[in-house]
């Protein structure tokens, strides 16, 4: 039967889980849009639990599981990008505890520190998965992961990753019970320039907001660097930061 109206129960659910956190919190669910995006959730796993497919749109073999059928009209009520690609997955969350993050030897991990905005941290998921950082550890932030613009903001990328949410005591302990070689963004006199330091190791880099900064918290628990700039302007956008940083570990254990 194909879905026509906007006051049909499904389409309000799904409308409900886009627009009230608390709701999709809750329900333990959360929204994918787009092909890529749904593909990557199945490749990895996460369990769907139904699919709103508009036909003259999707243009792909259907997925498995239960589907509802929605018309154009309806489609564009509840997707984002409106007429992009015509599917929208239902999947259940995941809880990951850090303690269960087994690292390598070499492994690099990027911390972020109360990163809050959705956009910022989709980015930062993307660049971590397209430079093979290991794990991304959000510190003292209160984060969610399944916010739909951080689906969309990482392409998706969020489900082929290894997230955390932990409290900085808890982070800083699980990188001193591991080995990890901890490099710290704090910007004063002691920082050493990002290229001159030896990301062959295991190593966690920690990022604070683009307003403060890294915490108090941090300050001594690890070695300063600092991504040298030839212009007046003396940071970056979050996002790009970590991209640079993590364009760096992968170009160091390629060469």
């Amino acid at each position: 039967m194909l879905i026509e109206s906007f006051q049909n129960e499904k389409v309000k659910y799904v409308i409900k889980l886009l627009t009230d956190n608390r709701f999709r919190k809750k329900s333990d669910v959360f929204v994918v849009e787009g092909q890529q995006e749904n593909d990557r959730a199945q490749k990895y796993h996460f369990e769907p639990v139904e699919f709103f497919i508009c036909e003259t749109i999707f243009q792909k073999e259907l997925p498995r599981g239960k589907i509802h059928l929605v018309s154009e009209k309806v489609y564009e009520k509840i997707a984002y990008r409106g007429t992009s690609e015509g599917i929208i997955g239902i999947y259940k969350t995941k809880e990951a505890d850090l303690s269960a993050f087994k690292p390598k030897e070499d492994s690099t991990v990027i911390i972020v520190e109360g990163v809050e905005k959705p956009g910022n941290l989709g980015a930062i998921l993307r660049s971590c998965e397209a430079f093979g950082i290991d794990a991304l550890i959000v510190s003292d932030g209160k984060t969610d992961f399944y916010n739909p613009n951080v689906i969309r903001s990482s392409v998706g990328c969020l489900f082929g990753m290894e997230v955390f949410q932990a409290e900085n005591q808890e982070t800083f302990e699980f990188l001193q019970k591991n080995n990890f070689n901890i490099y710290t963004t704090i910007m004063d006199e002691t920082a050493e320039d990002l290229y001159k330091r030896d990301f062959k190791q295991k190593s966690a880099v920690l990022f604070g907001t683009e307003h403060s900064g890294l915490s108090n918290f941090w300050i001594g628990k690890g070695k300063n660097t600092l991504i040298p700039m030839a212009g007046s302007i003396d940071s970056l956008n979050l996002s790009n930061a970590v991209a640079i940083t993590c364009y760096e570990t992968l170009k160091q254990k390629k060469g």
